[in-house]
């Protein structure tokens, strides 16, 4: 259903505010223009030390030695960075061989159990013409009593 209430615009109507909508944007776009632009803070700024000019100014050079400072203290953090980044470099490089490391002497304690063991000895003695005992050995007891008795 439609709206009774609506108010049909008509062609007259359509037109004023064309007219309106024209007239303010023209003046907009002229007062724009007409005004020079201000420049701010750090747009003057900015442009004072792209042009060289904030050299020749006594703030400046009042402030000349805090700006050295700020400078010094920027090279020192700079060369703190990569003192940092090469002491990390060196640090990786040698956990990387203190890993590999590692592993060799698991390996070689790996090897020497291996070779250690009672077989693999007497495989090595035996290409020395040496042969494992059969018999078991005989336990020898002395009394230290009697032997202390003998020797006097």
């Amino acid at each position: 259903m439609a709206n009774k209430y609506r108010e049909i615009p008509t062609k007259e109507q359509e037109e004023i505010e064309q007219e309106i909508v024209v007239d303010q944007t023209t003046d907009q776009t002229t007062e724009k223009s007409s005004k020079p632009r201000k420049k701010g803070v750090l747009g003057k700024g900015l442009s004072a030390v792209f042009s060289g000019t904030f050299l020749t100014n006594d703030k400046t050079l009042k402030h000349l030695p805090f700006i050295i400072f700020l400078a010094f203290i920027a090279i020192l953090y700079i060369a703190n960075g990569y003192y940092a980044d090469d002491k990390i470099r060196e640090v990786n490089k040698i956990s990387n061989q203190l890993k590999e490391l590692r592993s060799e002497y698991i390996s070689t304690k790996s090897d020497l159990m291996f070779a250690s063991k009672q077989s693999e000895v007497a495989k090595a003695a035996e290409k020395l013409g040496l042969k494992e005992p059969v018999v078991p050995p005989i336990k020898i007891k002395v009394d230290s009593i009697q032997l202390y008795k003998a020797g006097k």
